[in-house]
């Protein structure tokens, strides 16, 4: 994979973009103004308003392409095999960092776009599931919902997770660490099959109990 074109090379709607995203992660939605981030962009404040509209749709235009971006880079990484290219972790590492940084803001910040983009997460997520994973999980709404918590929970846990690490989990040396630690949660199952039918049947039992005519 190409490294990501340089700034100037972009056309102005694509700089007012990345310049948003920039901004949105260092100051938040609400601390960066229109007029920071044409200036940041190198263009008027009325250009921006002709591509976007308002800060309010600009900010939509940010989240739909962060999401859209992380989820091709994983397509790539995991589907295409590209993960077995020495250079493109390199290639998109800083892509990926930026784009975490815009999701430590943007994802926990209350609004109702903080909500929507969570939504939608967890219904990418479902889809890469049924499409890729089919046999993982009887439940993969529910399965896509506790994976994105997960990962919407450590940029929450930013400061305490950081410090466990011992390296901001947004700079390198704490992404490193992280990621590593993360895919080895993801191939090394802590429960063997038979735990997990076990627990299964718990919560089987468990629901008929719930359930209209189940035991009491």
């Amino acid at each position: 994979m190409s490294a990501e074109p340089a700034f100037e090379d972009l056309t102005a709607r694509a700089r007012i973009r990345e310049a948003a995203l920039r901004l949105f992660a260092e100051r938040g939605i609400d601390g960066a103004t229109v007029r920071d981030i044409a200036k940041e962009a190198g263009v008027s404040p009325g250009l921006l308003r002709h591509h976007f509209g308002s800060k309010e749709a600009l900010r939509d235009a940010c989240d739909a392409y962060a999401l859209d971006r992380l989820m091709r880079i994983k397509e790539q990484a995991i589907q295409e095999g590209q993960l077995a290219d020495p250079g493109f972790l390199s290639a998109v590492h800083p892509t990926v960092l930026g784009l975490y940084r815009y999701f430590a803001r943007a994802l926990l910040d209350g609004s109702p776009a903080a909500g929507a983009m969570f939504d939608e997460m967890v219904a990418l997520g479902e889809q890469w599931l049924k499409r890729y994973y089919p046999d993982h999980s009887t439940d993969p709404h529910a399965c896509s919902a506790v994976i994105v918590a997960m990962q919407i929970g450590m940029l929450g846990m930013h400061e305490h997770l950081s410090r466990a690490l011992g390296a901001d989990i947004l700079s390198t040396e704490g992404y490193l660490r992280l990621s590593r630690a993360s895919v080895d949660l993801y191939s090394n199952p802590l429960l063997t099959r038979e735990q997990a039918a076990q627990a299964h049947a718990a919560f089987d039992q468990l629901e008929a109990r719930r359930t209209p005519g189940g035991a009491s």
